[in-house]
């Protein structure tokens, strides 16, 4: 579907997954680690393993503190599971691991709100449609998004500036219009 106007919303929780991604990985190290010590019998897996998160942690660490740039801990999340799966005790938790793995990017992917003549489509999992007559009111100013629905919701998002305030006055004036034509 071809959308007239795209506006893309900060992703407020990205910070909060990478840690705990990070904190999950890390006390799950730890504990592939206690049980290569404590164990008579020696699993090549959880000292790989823990190398491996290790040196994967670091990277992904100097990577976005150092250098500033975004990282996806998913296949992280992935390598912790496949230990997990060979641990004597718990496998089960490999589980929640890939289930992670395969969320994260989403749960750090911005959200983008795709404005059509017929519909509003908030690109989430799962895809939420709206049309017009669900909203009172659709308003972008000073990088801030507002849509007021008929129900007495509100939903107020900060943007990311991709093109500039010059587009503001035009997309406020296509959502009145649309918003007047439906209630007509």
């Amino acid at each position: 579907m071809v959308y007239e106007y795209v506006v893309t919303l900060q992703n407020r929780i990205a910070r909060q997954v990478d840690r705990f991604s990070v904190l999950l990985c890390g006390a799950s190290m730890l504990m592939f680690l206690l049980e290569y010590i404590r164990s008579t019998e020696k699993r090549l897996v959880h000292i790989i393993g823990v190398a491996l998160i290790a040196l994967l942690l670091v990277a992904n660490l100097y990577r976005s503190v150092k250098l500033k740039k975004p990282v996806h801990y998913n296949y992280l999340l992935f390598i912790t599971a496949l230990v997990w799966a060979s641990m004597p005790f718990y496998p089960w938790l490999s589980i929640p691991f890939l289930i992670l793995g395969l969320v994260e990017r989403q749960a750090k992917k911005n959200l983008e709100i795709g404005f059509s003549s017929d519909r509003i489509v908030f690109n989430s999992f799962p895809r939420k449609q709206y049309a017009w007559e669900d909203f009172d009111n659709i308003v972008l100013r000073d990088n801030l998004l507002t849509l007021d629905f008929n129900d007495n919701r509100l939903f107020q998002r900060e943007t990311i500036d991709e093109e500039g305030d010059a587009d503001e006055d035009e997309f406020n004036r296509y959502c009145a219009e649309k918003l007047k034509s439906v209630s007509a």
